[in-house]
C-alpha cells in the first residue's frame, strides 16, 4: 500500500517523465544536426533568431536547438551531454532547480537552456559563486557560444562602467551574484540614463544555487556613505569591556550567540563613565559601542569570523570560507573588532542603497539553478522563489561507501584518531580530502600531520588563491588536502593513476555543519561519476552544533556508555540526534530568512516606487508636469493646515504669508491682504496663479532647455537625499521594532504600518523640498547633477541573529528599577532597560 501512495505522489517521478520526453525529442534531431557541417550548424542560431523574431515560442523550437548545442559541444569541446544532462537542461528552461550530483557536468548541462534563452536577444546571466568560476566558464563554454554566433560577456568587479556595460549588452553574460545586486542598486543611483549598465532582468541560471539562494540571503546587500562617528568612543568601550568578566559583569547565550550585560555589568559601566544611567537618550552612542563592543569580544574570533591581514580586519564568508576583501560589517561592528585586535579605527557607514538576493533575483522573469544538494530546502525555494527542485538521475550508480559517523567524548580525542586516519590511508597511498567548518580546525589537524611527517596542502580562506589548482591535484595518489567544507565549489576532484586501485578518494570531516546540504556537499566530493570512494565523518561532544544542540540526555547517555577517546562509538541513536540538531538549525535559518524577507518586502514595495520614479526622471526629456503635480500638492497641504478653520475658528493668515515667502514666492508678492475674505479653494487658485506667473518667469529667464535640466537636477537631487535618510530611518525603526512585542503588538505588522506612514511622510518631504528648490534656487551658470553621497559595497551585519534592545526614547529619565513606561508591569532594568 506505501510503495502505492509513495508512486502516486512521487512528484520528481512525474518531473522525470515530462524531462525525459523532452530528451527523447532532442535525440531525434540528432543524426540530423550531425550531418550538417560547421557552417549550417552556425547558421541555426540565425535561423533560430528569425522564428522567434515572427512569433514562434522557444517551446517549438527547444528540441532542435539542444540538439544543436549538443552537436556544437561535441566538436568545439569534445564533449557530447548525456541524456540525463538533456533532461536537466529541460528542467532549466522550465524555470527550476536541478540537483545534480558532482562531476554530472552541471556547467555543460547549463549550455543548452542558456543557448536557446539567449535567441531572445533579452541577455542570460549565468551567475557563479566567485569571479574564478564565472571567468573559466566564461572562456570554456565561450568557445561554444561563439562557434554558434553568440556574443559572451563577462562582468567582474574590476570593470569600469563602460566595460561593464559592453558586458551586459551580450547575448550571454557571466557573473557572481554580488556583482549583479550591486550593479542593479549603483544603476538606480545614477545621474544620466546613458550611464546605467544593466538591461531589464530577463533569464538568469544560477550555478551552486543553494549557496546563493539560501546561505547567502540572509546577508543584503548594502552600498554605504561615510557617517561621522567618534572612534574614541570604540577604543573607550574595548578597553572596558576588556576588564569585564564573563558571567559576572555579562552572560553569553551559545546557541544564540547573544551578549548581555548583568547588573553588575551595567554599574561597572556606568561608574566607568561617570553617568547615572547608561539608558538616557542622552547615551544612545555609549549603550550601542559597548554593545558591539562585547559582540566582538564574545561572538566574533580571529581566524573563524574573521583574519588579521595588513594591519586590517578582513571578513571570512561562514559559507565558503573564502576572504570577502574590501567588506565591512556594519553598525559599528567592524569599529568594535578593529578596536579589540588594536588597529585603526574606519569611520562607521550609513546605508545609501540596499536591497536582499531574495528580491533581487525575484525581479528576473524567469530564474533557474543547478546544484548538487537543494532538496532539503525544496520547500523555502518553491515558496519564496516559485522554484521546484527536481533530482536528475546520475549518469552512473553511486558505489562511494558513507560509512556512519565515529564519536569521540573530546576534540583531542578525535583530532588525533583524524590524524591517524588519514596516516595510514597515505601510506596506502589513498587521496584524502579532509573537510573542516573553520580556519581554526583546519590549522590544528595541519599541525598535527606534519607531526607525523605527511605532506599535504592546506586551503582555506588564507590560502584560496591556488585554490583551483589544490583541488585540482586533490584526487592524485598520495595526496593530502585540508579544506574548509565550502573551499573549490563548482570544480572537480578528478582521480589520478592508480587511484581507483587503493579505494578512490577518501573524505573525512571533522565535524558536521549546521546544514546537511554542507555535509552532502563535502560528501560528494568523492564518488563522481561512479568512481569509488569513501566518506567519514568524526564528531565529538565538544563541537559547537554538540555543545549548542546536543541533549543532556544523549551526554547522559554517553557516560553511562564509559565512553572514552580510545573507543569511538557509532550509534545510529546519536546520529540521529545530530541530524535532529542539524533540521532544528536549518528551521530556525529559514525562518530567519522569511523573517528578513517579510521586512525587506515592506521596503521594496517602496524601492520599486522610488526607483520608477527617478527611471522616469532620467528617461523623460520634459518634468515640469511632475514638478508642477508637487508644487499642486504642497500648495494644497500648506493651505489646508493653515486656512482651514480651527477649534477657535481662526485662520492662520500670517502663518501661511510666511511659508509661501520661505518656500514659494519672493517676500511681498502673497500677503494676508491678499488672502483676507477668500474661501479655501480660492486661497488655493489664487497661490497656483501667482506661483505659475513667476515660475513661467523664471523659465523664459533661463530657457525652456535649461530649465528642463534644472527641473532634472532638483529632483534627482531631492529624491536621493530623501531617501537615502529613509532607508536610514527604516533601518533604525526596524533595530528597536522588536520591542513592541513587549506590548502583544505584532512587531512586522508595526514595521508595515509605521513604515507606510513613514514613506508617505517622505515623499511629501520631497515635494516640498523639490517645490522649494524649484521656485526659490538661484540658477547658477554651471548647471550640473551632483550626487547626494559617494557610496561603496560593503558586507552587511547577518540578519536573523540576536535582537539587539534599545533604549526606550522618552525624554523623562527613567530609573532602572521604576515601572517601565511602557506598560508591561515589569520594572524599567528588566524590560526596555535591559542591553
Amino acid at each position: 500500500m506505501l510503495g502505492v501512495l509513495n508512486k502516486v505522489f512521487d512528484l520528481n517521478k512525474r518531473d522525470l517523465k515530462r524531462l525525459e520526453k523532452v530528451a527523447n525529442q532532442v535525440e531525434t534531431f540528432a543524426k540530423d544536426i550531425e550531418a550538417l557541417t560547421d557552417e549550417q550548424l552556425r547558421a541555426k542560431t540565425d535561423e533560430f533568431k528569425s522564428l522567434f523574431a515572427k512569433g514562434t515560442e522557444l517551446a517549438d523550437i527547444q528540441a532542435e536547438a539542444y540538439a544543436v548545442v549538443r552537436e556544437a559541444s561535441k566538436r568545439v569541446l569534445g564533449m557530447y551531454p548525456f541524456h540525463v544532462q538533456v533532461m536537466g537542461a529541460a528542467a532549466l528552461h522550465e524555470g527550476n532547480i536541478s540537483e545534480m550530483k558532482t562531476g554530472e557536468g552541471k556547467t555543460l548541462t547549463s549550455t543548452m537552456p542558456v543557448y536557446l534563452n539567449a535567441i531572445t536577444g533579452k541577455g542570460v546571466h549565468v551567475v557563479t559563486v566567485n569571479e574564478y568560476l564565472a571567468s573559466r566558464d566564461a572562456a570554456e563554454m565561450g568557445l561554444l557560444y561563439n562557434f554558434l554566433g553568440l556574443t559572451v560577456g563577462l562582468n567582474l568587479n574590476s570593470l569600469n562602467k563602460d566595460e561593464k556595460r559592453e558586458a551586459y549588452a551580450a547575448d550571454i553574460t557571466y557573473s557572481t551574484n554580488n556583482e549583479l545586486g550591486f550593479d542593479y542598486l549603483r544603476d538606480n543611483m545614477v545621474l544620466y540614463k546613458e550611464e546605467h549598465v544593466q538591461r531589464p532582468l530577463y533569464f538568469a541560471v544560477i550555478d551552486e544555487v543553494d549557496s546563493i539562494l539560501i546561505d547567502e540571503a540572509r546577508t543584503p546587500l548594502i552600498i554605504s556613505g561615510q557617517a561621522a562617528k567618534s572612534a574614541q568612543l570604540y577604543k573607550q568601550s574595548n578597553a572596558l569591556v576588556r576588564a569585564l568578566r564573563k558571567e559576572e559583569d555579562y552572560s553569553y547565550d551559545e546557541s544564540t550567540k547573544g551578549v548581555v550585560l548583568t547588573e553588575a555589568g551595567i554599574e561597572k559601566v556606568e561608574k566607568t563613565f561617570g553617568i547615572d544611567n547608561l539608558f538616557e537618550l542622552t547615551h544612545v552612542g555609549l549603550n550601542h559601542a559597548i554593545n558591539q563592543s562585547l559582540k566582538a569580544h564574545a561572538s566574533m574570533h580571529n581566524d573563524v569570523d574573521y583574519v588579521v591581514q595588513e594591519d586590517s580586519v578582513v571578513i571570512v564568508d561562514s559559507f565558503t570560507g573564502r576572504l570577502m576583501k574590501g567588506r565591512r560589517y556594519s553598525d559599528g561592528l567592524h569599529q568594535a573588532i578593529e578596536a579589540k585586535e588594536g588597529l585603526e579605527i574606519q569611520n562607521e557607514s550609513m546605508t545609501m542603497a540596499t536591497i536582499t538576493f531574495q528580491n533581487f533575483f525575484r525581479m528576473y522573469e524567469k530564474l533557474s539553478g543547478m546544484t548538487g544538494t537543494a532538496k532539503t530546502e525544496e520547500e523555502e525555494f518553491r515558496n519564496i522563489y516559485n522554484m521546484n527542485v527536481i533530482v536528475i538521475p546520475t549518469n552512473r550508480v553511486i558505489v562511494r561507501d558513507d560509512r556512519a559517523d565515529l564519536i569521540y567524548s573530546s576534540m583531542e580525542g578525535k583530532y588525533k584518531a583524524v590524524a591517524d586516519d588519514i596516516a595510514e590511508r597515505n601510506k596506502a597511498g589513498q587521496p584524502v580530502l579532509v573537510g573542516t567548518v573553520a580556519i581554526e580546525t583546519s590549522e590544528i589537524i595541519s599541525k598535527l600531520l606534519t607531526k607525523h611527517g605527511i605532506r599535504h596542502s592546506v586551503l582555506n580562506a588564507k590560502n584560496h588563491e591556488h585554490e583551483a589548482e589544490i583541488v585540482a591535484e586533490a584526487g592524485h595518489k598520495g595526496s593530502v588536502t585540508i579544506a574548509t567544507n565550502m573551499a573549490g565549489r563548482g570544480t572537480d576532484i578528478k582521480l589520478g593513476e592508480g587511484v581507483i586501485e587503493v579505494g578512490g578518494l577518501a573524505v573525512i570531516g571533522t565535524e558536521r555543519h549546521e546544514s546537511r546540504r554542507i555535509d552532502n556537499q563535502l560528501r560528494g566530493r568523492s564518488g563522481r561519476q561512479g568512481d569509488p570512494g569513501i566518506t567519514q565523518f568524526y564528531l565529538s561532544m565538544e563541537d559547537e552544533l554538540m555543545r549548542r544542540f546536543g541533549s543532556d540526555n544523549m551526554r547522559a547517555m554517553m557516560t553511562r556508555l564509559g565512553m572514552d577517546d580510545t573507543a569511538p562509538i557509532q550509534s545510529k541513536m546519536v546520529t540521529r540526534a545530530v541530524e535532529g540538531a542539524q533540521k532544528r538549525v536549518e528551521g530556525n535559518n529559514f525562518d530567519a530568512r522569511k523573517r528578513l524577507l517579510q521586512y525587506d518586502d515592506v521596503l521594496r514595495q517602496q524601492r520599486e516606487i522610488i526607483y520608477k520614479e527617478r527611471l522616469e526622471v532620467l528617461e523623460t526629456d520634459n518634468m515640469r508636469g511632475l514638478v508642477e503635480t508637487m508644487i499642486d500638492d504642497v500648495i494644497e497641504r500648506a493651505v489646508a493646515a493653515h486656512v482651514s478653520p480651527d477649534k477657535q475658528g481662526d485662520m492662520n493668515l500670517k502663518g501661511l504669508e510666511d511659508f509661501t515667502f520661505a518656500n514659494l514666492l519672493p517676500e511681498g508678492v502673497v500677503t494676508q491682504e491678499h488672502l483676507t475674505g477668500k474661501s479655501e479653494n480660492d486661497v488655493v487658485d489664487y497661490l497656483k496663479t501667482a506661483v505659475y506667473e513667476h515660475y513661467n518667469a523664471k523659465e523664459v529667464e533661463m530657457t525652456p532647455e535649461r530649465m528642463r535640466e534644472f527641473e532634472k537636477v532638483v529632483l534627482l537631487r531631492s529624491i536621493d537625499s530623501k531617501w537615502i535618510d529613509h532607508i536610514d530611518a527604516m533601518d533604525q525603526l526596524r533595530q528597536g521594532i522588536h520591542l513592541r512585542a513587549y506590548g502583544q503588538i505584532d512587531p512586522l505588522r508595526e514595521y508595515q504600518n509605521e513604515g507606510f506612514t513613514m514613506f508617505e511622510a517622505m515623499v511629501d518631504s520631497v515635494q516640498e523640498d523639490v517645490t522649494k528648490y524649484a521656485m526659490k534656487a538661484e540658477i547658477r551658470n554651471n548647471l550640473q547633477r551632483e550626487e547626494v553621497a559617494k557610496g561603496q559595497a560593503v558586507n552587511p551585519k547577518e540578519d536573523g541573529g540576536t535582537v539587539k534592545k534599545s533604549p526606550i526614547r522618552s525624554e523623562a529619565t527613567v530609573g532602572r528599577n521604576e515601572m517601565c513606561p511602557c506598560g508591561s508591569g515589569k520594572k524599567f532594568k528588566h524590560c526596555h532597560g535591559a542591553v
